[in-house]
């Protein structure tokens, strides 16, 4: 089942004096925050409204509308935030980690099952999808030659493993 909100970072430490918060971001881009106007913070998801963010190195530093002393900011130190599912457009064949963890792995020759992607390993290159069935783990690249076909909507992943990549030996 799809959550109405998604992980997206955690405040991880305060900036300057103006109330600021820098975010470490769990995108892809730490642009990708930037884009939104609400952000949800914390377990209780209680929303912000955001009055500026800006990519700072590989963080984010946000401004939230009533937070304006550092140690306001620093009360959400440590805080996930979230953005609400129905706020974000992904582009086709972008998804979010949360959907594919969980997923159900098969082979798309005979339908036989891998096991589940338990993690997602983000590489410079590609990401890799870590597989687990009965206690033992498999790495698979997310290529194109690799990836058949993801159905959120079912959670299966349908895949042509490499030569040798599912090898008991």
């Amino acid at each position: 089942m799809e959550s109405k909100f998604i992980e997206t970072g955690k405040i991880v430490n305060i900036h300057g004096l103006r109330g600021e918060v820098k975010v470490m971001p769990w995108s892809d881009s730490p642009d990708f925050i930037c884009q939104f106007d609400v952000i949800y913070v914390g377990k209780l998801k209680k929303p912000y409204v955001v009055e500026y963010a800006r990519v700072h190195k590989n963080s984010v530093l946000i401004k939230f509308k009533g937070i304006d002393t550092p140690e306001a900011a620093n009360n959400m130190r440590s805080d996930i935030i979230y953005l609400r599912r129905e706020d974000v457009k992904l582009e086709e064949g972008v998804y979010f980690v949360s959907d594919i963890l969980g997923m159900t792995v098969k082979d798309s020759s005979d339908g036989r099952v891998y096991g589940k992607i338990i993690d997602v390993h983000k590489t410079g290159a590609n990401d890799v999808y870590e597989i687990e069935k009965d206690g033992k783990s498999y790495l698979i690249p997310a290529i194109p030659d690799v990836i058949v076909s993801i159905d959120i909507e079912n959670s299966v992943m349908v895949i042509s493993p490499l030569e040798g990549l599912f090898n008991e030996n």
